[in-house]
């Protein structure tokens, strides 16, 4: 389908071992992009590619730790070196090392938070943006959460950083809009996914939930990975600035 069509286009996935990464790299790749997995294993990275390689997609395993900067320097330069310039960015991976009272957070988990899921995602697009530039086109698609647009008493800092990262993007859409440069989010309500285990995996809980959903389910990673390919895809040529919430109707319902 031409509207969601990448194929000759390269997208780098940050965190897209498992879970909604995962959902969006293979979605990417089946959609024709040559796709750079990445997280901080190099087995889980080679793993997925593998598995991307084995159905006829173009995947390059390249761990990274991206709380580090000259990780993330790599992983761009091995990118380009192997796949080219980076046509389009996921920014999916993230951090939430506390859970607990907004201002008992430890400044450790603090400042880890803030440079995993903001300034990483800032770093990755200084890197990116020239060559999408020189082209005059590129999708930057960073997740954030419905956590960011909510008060949290226990999930202070995380939602912090996700509302930052919303404004992330609108600031990226302004300042790279003339160079046809796209710049989106989406924000998710609970997926079931290793990473929001903790709100989920008690049974009862789920199903609370749920409940409070309008499509009464909790997420799934393939969810989230439609959205991001919309954005990433011709078919989102005229989308810029907006965090696009995926949320089963949670934020709509009574």
């Amino acid at each position: 389908m031409r509207l969601f069509d990448l194929a000759g286009k390269t997208a780098l996935v940050t965190g897209s071992t498992k879970g909604i990464g995962r959902a969006i790299v293979e979605l990417l790749a089946e959609a024709g992009a040559r796709v750079v997995v990445s997280s901080r294993t190099a087995e889980d990275c080679e793993a997925v590619a593998e598995g991307i390689n084995g159905r006829g997609g173009h995947a390059v395993p390249i761990a990274a730790n991206i709380s580090r900067d000259d990780a993330l320097d790599a992983l761009v330069d091995r990118t380009e070196a192997e796949l080219g310039g980076v046509d389009i960015l996921v920014c999916n991976a993230a951090v939430n090392p506390y859970y607990g009272p907004f201002l008992d957070i430890p400044d450790e988990a603090f400042d880890k938070t803030i440079r995993v899921n903001i300034r990483s995602n800032m770093r990755l697009a200084r890197r990116v943006i020239p060559h999408m530039q020189a082209q005059r086109d590129g999708a930057i698609v960073v997740i954030s959460s419905i956590a960011g647009f909510k008060g949290s008493g226990m999930l202070g800092t995380y939602a912090l950083t996700k509302a930052a990262d919303a404004q992330l993007v609108r600031n990226l859409a302004v300042s790279y809009g003339a160079d046809n440069i796209r710049a989106n989010g989406i924000a998710p309500a609970v997926v079931r996914t290793d990473f929001a285990r903790k709100l989920w995996e008690d049974e009862g809980r789920a199903r609370e939930v749920a409940d409070s959903y309008a499509l009464k389910r909790l997420g799934e990673p393939d969810d989230i990975a439609g959205a991001a390919l919309f954005l990433s895809s011709p078919a989102g040529a005229w989308t810029t600035g907006q965090t696009l919430i995926v949320d089963g109707g949670w934020s709509i319902a009574e």
